[in-house]
């Protein structure tokens, strides 16, 4: 085997992704990877907040019944006038 194989073999690492229950979970986390200087790249939530916001309004709307069929939704806002 040639070094360069050699090469692309030893460099293959594997990421994890966590998922901390709350802030100060995330807090420990980040302080322990710092402390043993484990590099880590942080990322922001994938949905903006304005969008998880409106997904648990509907989802408390849903549990409340307060739904509507699709076809009443399609004649309420997709209705030619």
């Amino acid at each position: 085997m040639n070094s360069f194989c050699e090469l692309v073999f030893l460099n293959i690492m594997e990421s994890i992704l966590v998922h901390p229950k709350n802030a100060e979970e995330l807090k420990e986390l980040k302080t322990f990877l710092e402390t043993a200087d484990i590099q880590f790249e942080a990322q922001e939530d994938i949905l903006p907040l304005h969008v998880v916001e409106s997904i648990n309004r509907g989802l408390k709307q849903a549990e409340n019944g307060e739904t509507i069929s699709l076809k009443e939704f399609t004649d309420k806002y997709f209705a030619k006038k």
